[in-house]
């Protein structure tokens, strides 16, 4: 019996690749952004404070605080499975995963909402 893919929608890998893809476009273009705005503004206090009160920023690092998470998701359990092969070991290991991930999410979003 052979693996699953991570996303249990298809047997052949592709949500994943394309999963893998899409978030890699948008944690890239956040970076070419940041790298952007550090070059061209005085980053001071206010005007970092200034860019994460505007709603768009606050959505697009939203994004690509989601997409880190099913970046670093798929890519765990990719590797997880190609080198633990016992389930009990790999199990736990993807749980613990989960759990950061899904705690650093919620730490995003208190963070970016405030909430």
């Amino acid at each position: 019996m052979g693996m699953n893919s991570v996303t249990n929608i298809g047997r052949n890998g592709i949500q994943d690749w394309i999963i893998q893809r899409a978030t890699a476009y948008v944690l890239a273009l956040y970076t070419l952004f940041l790298l952007g705005f550090f070059a061209t503004t005085d980053v001071d206090y206010q005007a970092w404070a200034a860019l994460f009160n505007q709603g768009w920023f606050k959505i697009f690092s939203l994004l690509a605080l989601l997409s880190i998470a099913g970046h670093a998701w798929v890519g765990l359990w990719t590797v997880s499975t190609d080198y633990i092969k016992s389930a009990l070991p790999r199990f736990l290991l993807q749980a613990a995963c989960i759990l950061v991930m899904f705690v650093y999410v919620v730490w995003g979003i208190q963070i970016l909402w405030g909430l």
